[in-house]
């Protein structure tokens, strides 16, 4: 009895991920924003865009790939599908960042 309590109470990989998944989402809105408030200039957005957010970044990907893998997927899948996510936050950003330019 006391094992299938345990069993049910533990999360699994993917409950993880939208916390973490918030977490970059926000450190990266939060600092496009700061950016344009400031006018910096575009190169150094961009290289601050990669790095401002990084421990977050790694969170979001060790979640994603975690729960891309107990659902099936191999390494090469989940790493690939954590890049493909990471690549549309950083266009995102760096779209609405040349808008308000």
């Amino acid at each position: 009895m006391v094992l299938v309590a345990l069993i049910l109470a533990a999360a699994s990989p993917a409950d993880a991920v939208p916390k973490a998944r918030q977490a970059y989402a926000s450190c990266l809105g939060d600092y496009t924003r700061d950016a344009m408030d400031r006018k910096m200039a575009r190169d150094a957005f961009l290289a601050g865009l990669k790095t401002k957010c990084a421990a977050k970044e790694t969170t979001f990907r060790t979640a994603l790939v975690a729960a891309d893998k107990a659902d099936g997927m191999t390494d090469a899948e989940a790493a690939e599908d954590a890049d493909f996510q990471v690549t549309g936050y950083y266009e995102k950003m760096t779209e609405d960042f040349d808008t308000a330019s």
